[in-house]
């Protein structure tokens, strides 16, 4: 029989299992379930409230569900359900408000230092951090495609929203991850940023890094992605193909306003009815 007949499995990107979240005694996450696929697209949509940045949360181990009564772990990820933080970090990159805030702040931190420091999961370089030929070429070259060259030599704490966070994505691009978690990351960019952000979305999506886009506004789900998760009061509210999920009634009772979704050719757009 050859090596090759019966291939191993590939474990899911993300597993949860009825995983409770508590913020204030109350649950954000109430026996939450999903299971996502590696190598399939996904936009997570929800209304404010509904579980979004707390799922992005549990996914980057900024915070932990309640023990279940079985001891294990409700979470995995890449099959696992324990992980060095820095080692997760290489294989999934994550870049939501949060991040950015820790990025932005006040302590003097330069562009390309904050990208080719990913590679020591470090905040900025530091005494011991020898950095190769190859990892500035790689850091280089994440800039170049998000467009954020020519902000190289500023300081992250003189950058707009939009600037910031596509040196955050170069950042966690230049592990090559083979997943890529972005919350909201259109956020500050104007139209025309906007859409070259997304068209280097499709770059990755096509080359094979799988992504996870939370976001509010249907007109940012490229059509790439082929799967949507709704969220609703911390639960699925559907998960399913995307011309499946993304119709009138599901964004309506996902945003509890009447949406009417249309479509212009492989994009889909919402608006309030």
């Amino acid at each position: 029989m050859p090596a090759d007949a019966n291939p191993l499995p590939v474990p899911p990107l993300l597993e949860i299992t009825a995983a409770t979240v508590l913020r204030g005694g109350q649950p954000v996450l109430d026996r939450f379930s999903l299971r996502l696929d590696a190598g399939c697209h996904t936009a997570i949509l929800g209304a404010n409230g509904a579980g979004k940045s707390t799922l992005v949360q549990l996914i980057a181990r900024q915070l932990y569900p309640l023990a279940p009564d079985d001891g294990r772990s409700p979470v995995r990820v890449f099959g696992r359900a324990h992980w060095n933080v820095a080692e997760l970090r290489g294989l999934l990159g994550i870049v939501s408000p949060a991040v950015q805030s820790d990025y932005t702040s006040e302590e003097p931190l330069e562009v390309f230092d904050a990208v080719v420091s990913g590679f020591f999961a470090a905040r900025g370089l530091w005494r011991g951090h020898a950095v190769s030929d190859e990892m500035r070429a790689r850091a280089h070259a994440a800039l170049e495609q998000l467009g954020a060259s020519h902000l190289v030599g500023r300081a992250m704490a003189s950058l707009s929203t939009g600037e910031a966070r596509r040196v955050l994505i170069a950042r966690a691009l230049v592990h090559r991850p083979r997943a890529l978690l972005l919350d909201e990351p259109c956020a500050g960019l104007d139209l025309a940023s906007r859409r070259r952000f997304l068209e280097s979305l499709r770059t990755l999506a096509r080359g094979g890094t799988t992504l996870l886009l939370v976001t509010h506004h249907v007109e940012e789900i490229i059509p790439e992605i082929g799967q949507v998760l709704l969220l609703k009061d911390g639960r699925v509210l559907r998960q399913g193909d995307k011309a499946a999920t993304l119709t009138d009634e599901a964004l309506g009772v996902a945003f509890g306003m009447p949406i009417r979704v249309s479509r212009q050719g492989e994009w889909y757009h919402a608006a309030i009815d």
